[in-house]
């Protein structure tokens, strides 16, 4: 819907469409309900996906909080971290993997890519893993 609105010369780009109808006060925005934490991961697990916490380097969690959340993850039945991000810098990166290694969780990447000139990395371009985590989709191969 933004992209359309972009593209039919009613805003001058998706950030715009963001600022002018999907913020708090304006006519498109809807108050955020977030499902309590052993609910998703349950969820997720019963439709066999693997739960990952994505992008955790947007979260504004002190490290104590983060790891507090992750034990939390962890004991809900989560398996994963997005280690690697488009938004990740390398120190995030290593903070992260040091995370993925001490919670025993699995790592992913992502470039969060939404559409040419919307994202920070390209499909497929993100950074590899680091060494000493192990991929999320290693334990995929065999469902495939």
């Amino acid at each position: 819907f933004a992209r359309h609105l972009v593209a039919i010369g009613l805003m001058p780009n998706v950030d715009a469409v963001f600022k002018h109808y999907l913020v708090r006060g304006k006519p498109g925005f809807v108050e955020t309900r977030w499902a309590e934490l052993a609910d998703a991961v349950a969820w997720i697990r019963a439709a066999g996906g693997v739960p990952v916490v994505a992008h955790p380097g947007r979260y504004r969690l002190s490290d104590v909080e983060m790891a507090r959340l992750l034990a939390a993850f962890v004991e809900a039945g989560g398996q994963g971290l997005e280690v690697v991000s488009g938004s990740h810098s390398d120190t995030k990166v290593s903070k992260f993997a040091r995370y993925a290694r001490r919670f025993s969780l699995l790592a992913s990447r992502a470039s969060d890519f939404h559409g040419a000139q919307e994202s920070r990395v390209d499909l497929g371009r993100c950074a590899p893993l680091p060494d000493g985590v192990e991929p999320v989709w290693s334990r995929l191969i065999d469902r495939f």
